[in-house]
């Protein structure tokens, strides 16, 4: 067997390749065609890259522009041995012949209104008894007797064999017949996810400082704990719902980042306390604005998180619009930038706001500093 050669295959980050696959499926189940007639997805990448909040995303797209209901079954593949996926044999009624059990996993709604989404994960690091199972689900929509709905989507993902993770190669046969997505980490492709997603404003803010820090993945070191959007993700979750001091989260902010980054977090955060009252910036009580560059990029990555979380108290945000025409020129532009992140159509609801509309008309020029 050879290797797939990720050389062939488009890089994409992780929204452009949710633009795309959104784009690509919606077209088709809009128009009424058939989902078969796209080709299954085979998502490549490096552990934690975010192929699975990908897929996440992609349903709420899915459900947001065809009006039909997602359902995502993740299915880890790492898991699951092959009567997993085919089912348990048993006699028919009459005892004469051998049939198979639906497994849980073909429990899908085949109504029109609903969309399932059939998410093969670590599909290259399953035994090859199990991928033999996964990839006739991916190529013919079926393994033994059990058929997938029409009304179902097969992804599959897994890391590649460079990456030195568990991962065995594709027959180029199998690999023709798949459509190669190759995903990449990019930190302003994170950033807009992770404001939405309410990530902690510490991790935002300090990654936006320290971006080479989002992905720390190197497959030539045996490190076990390194940064990834997908350990990221979980120090956010450890600091928004244990406790965010980071002095006394330490071992597990380390436990998943590594403890050179740990400590450089841990550092960073120490302009935390030096930072004005966010509250008081959106009340537009105007405080002082803190002259270090760590500072203002915490500043910033705070002002946008709070705002994520009062978007639809339009004088507070109009009062913050003010607040930033204190700041250096470039954090203000990153600040704007990161507003219209919010969420969809967000930019509109602001150019009815005359602060935000005005600066716009001063300063949105910076705009295309910031991409």
């Amino acid at each position: 067997m050879n290797e797939v050669k990720m050389s062939s295959v488009p890089s994409l980050t992780v929204q452009k390749t949710i633009n795309i696959l959104s784009k690509s499926y919606c077209g088709v189940i809009n128009a009424g065609l058939p989902i078969k007639t796209l080709p299954s997805v085979m998502l490549w990448g490096p552990p934690g890259v975010g192929k699975s909040q990908l897929v996440r995303q992609l349903a709420k797209d899915i459900e947001a522009k065809t009006g039909k209901k997602s359902v995502v079954t993740d299915v880890r593949l790492l898991l699951f041995n092959p009567i997993d996926l085919r089912g348990i044999p048993t006699a028919n009624a009459d005892k004469t012949l051998a049939i198979w059990l639906r497994p849980q996993i073909f429990q899908m709604d085949a109504d029109d209104s609903i969309v399932n989404i059939l998410f093969l994960d670590e599909i290259s690091a399953a035994p090859q008894s199990v991928q033999a199972a996964a990839y006739q689900i991916t190529l013919d929509r079926v393994v033994g007797e059990h058929k997938l709905p029409d009304n179902c989507i097969v992804i599959a993902a897994g890391n590649r064999v460079t990456d030195k993770s568990v991962a065995f190669k594709m027959p180029k046969a199998l690999a023709n017949r798949l459509c190669h997505i190759e995903v990449k980490g990019n930190f302003n492709s994170w950033k807009q996810w992770a404001i939405r997603n309410a990530i902690s404003p510490k991790v935002i803010g300090f990654l936006s400082f320290k971006q080479n820090m989002l992905m720390g993945f190197d497959g030539g070191k045996d490190d076990l704990a390194f940064p990834t959007p997908r350990s990221w993700e979980m120090v956010s979750n450890l600091l928004n719902s244990v406790d965010d001091n980071v002095e006394i989260m330490y071992p597990m902010v380390a436990g998943l980042v590594g403890t050179g980054t740990a400590i450089e977090f841990r550092t960073w955060c120490k302009v935390w306390n030096s930072l004005p009252s966010i509250e008081d910036v959106f009340d537009g009580k105007m405080p002082i604005v803190p002259n270090s560059t760590d500072a203002l990029y915490a500043l910033v990555s705070a002002m946008a998180v709070y705002a994520q979380s009062h978007k639809d108290e339009m004088q507070r945000i109009a009062n913050s619009i003010v607040y930033a025409e204190k700041l250096p020129a470039d954090f203000s532009a990153v600040l704007l930038k990161d507003y219209m992140y919010i969420e969809d159509g967000y930019k509109s609801r602001l150019m009815q706001i005359p602060e935000f509309a005005r600066w716009l008309q001063t300063k949105g020029r910076l705009l295309n500093g910031t991409v």
